[in-house]
């Protein structure tokens, strides 16, 4: 945290927006020097669909998490109607706004208040992560009609993984490629970074799996990114609910050549319709499938894949940082599905004892934490 002078130290109330490709997350916090305390969260779900729903829920208010399946065409109407339940409840005012934003590209490194350089250096980045980025610049610039008083901050999953070396960071691409941004950017570094957060020390040799519909896996030395799964975009590294992961490059020639798929439609392919949906040709939720596995060879075949990449990619990171001392599993899956964290750990012995740990991903209070240290900064 910066210098904390007198005219600072009272508790700043920050609103953490998570704006994901169809969702948008929100939570209200209560930041003061004794900690953080969460005082009302929510979700708008599926939006842009047909089953489009919202929920909000104060800590503590005996408030379920009642979902309301209400029209919400856009991430603005979303955005709108979380401040609407805010303000219904009686929650006090954000002074500060913080926004997940999944890729800055290649000039935009760090967290950071949103300034209009920045912004525009944003929309530069829509290249990037054409799924996400125009999704969360939709919902900045609502904040800032909504809310103008409050500062906006931006709050970016690649800014953890700046710190990787050039070997691990360099495509073998030819030199006017890569400088055109061409470079293993990686992902999930909010949730990283709040995973730092809930430990009491920092092992030398880390590794982080945040397994969930989107899954990376990362090395960590004495907190520091050295290497991690995705690359340029999160489609890259294990295969995930519906990404393909890593593929040989010849595959996206051979479809282009094959059925004149232009470049929309391999990514529709590959983001929408491959990792455990493609190849279960059921559906992405790990749940369902591990209990269709007895029966569904194909759902089988899925999970199989999905702990042996992780699996593999753990090693590989092992490798990456001469041994590991400890294993941080996060994410839907690595926090949920008991049944893969045993089967992917279950190869592992080879690289001999270490620490395996399950902790929560907690990206929106990270979010909160990272808006408060950059306000007060």
């Amino acid at each position: 945290m910066g210098v904390v002078t007198e005219h600072n130290t009272r508790p700043l109330t920050v609103l953490a927006l998570n704006c994901g490709s169809s969702s948008l997350k929100f939570g209200l916090y209560e930041c003061g020097e004794n900690g953080i305390k969460l005082i009302c969260e929510g979700e708008a779900e599926e939006i842009g669909r047909e089953n489009s729903g919202f929920w909000v829920n104060a800590p503590g208010s005996g408030d379920p998490n009642h979902k309301e399946q209400i029209p919400l065409p856009d991430h603005k109407t979303a955005l709108e109607r979380a401040v609407d339940a805010l303000k219904a409840r009686g929650a006090p005012e954000p002074e500060a706004i913080g926004h997940r934003i999944v890729h800055g590209g290649p000039k935009v490194r760090v967290h950071q208040r949103a300034t209009a350089r920045v912004i525009e250096e944003l929309r530069a980045a829509v290249p990037f992560a054409p799924l996400h980025v125009p999704q969360a610049l939709s919902v900045l610039e609502a904040t800032q009609n909504l809310m103008p008083g409050a500062a906006q901050v931006i709050c970016l999953d690649t800014a953890f993984h700046r710190t990787m070396p050039d070997v691990g960071k360099t495509f073998a691409l030819p030199r006017e490629i890569r400088d055109m941004g061409v470079e293993r950017y990686g992902f999930h570094g909010l949730s990283l970074e709040s995973i730092l957060a809930q430990l009491d020390s920092v092992p030398a040799r880390l590794i982080v799996a945040h397994l969930g519909n989107g899954a990376s896996i990362t090395a960590i030395h004495n907190g520091y990114s050295i290497d991690t799964t995705m690359g340029l975009t999160p489609t890259g590294g294990v295969m995930m609910g519906t990404r393909c992961g890593d593929l040989d490059p010849g595959i996206a020639l051979y479809l282009m050549r094959q059925s004149t798929a232009d470049a929309g439609q391999l990514e529709e392919i590959f983001d929408l319709h491959s990792g455990l949906l493609g190849v279960s040709g059921k559906g992405s939720d790990v749940r369902e499938l591990i209990e269709s596995r007895k029966q569904d060879a194909q759902a089988d075949l899925a999970l199989r894949m999905f702990c042996y990449q992780v699996r593999k990619a753990i090693a590989a990171m092992a490798a990456a940082l001469g041994g590991i001392d400890s294993v941080v599993l996060t994410g839907g899956i690595g926090e949920h599905a008991t049944a893969l964290r045993e089967e992917i750990c279950a190869g592992l012995e080879f690289l001999g004892h270490f620490d395996i740990r399950v902790l929560r991903s907690q990206e929106d209070l990270q979010i909160a934490r990272i808006t408060a240290e950059i306000i007060r900064s």
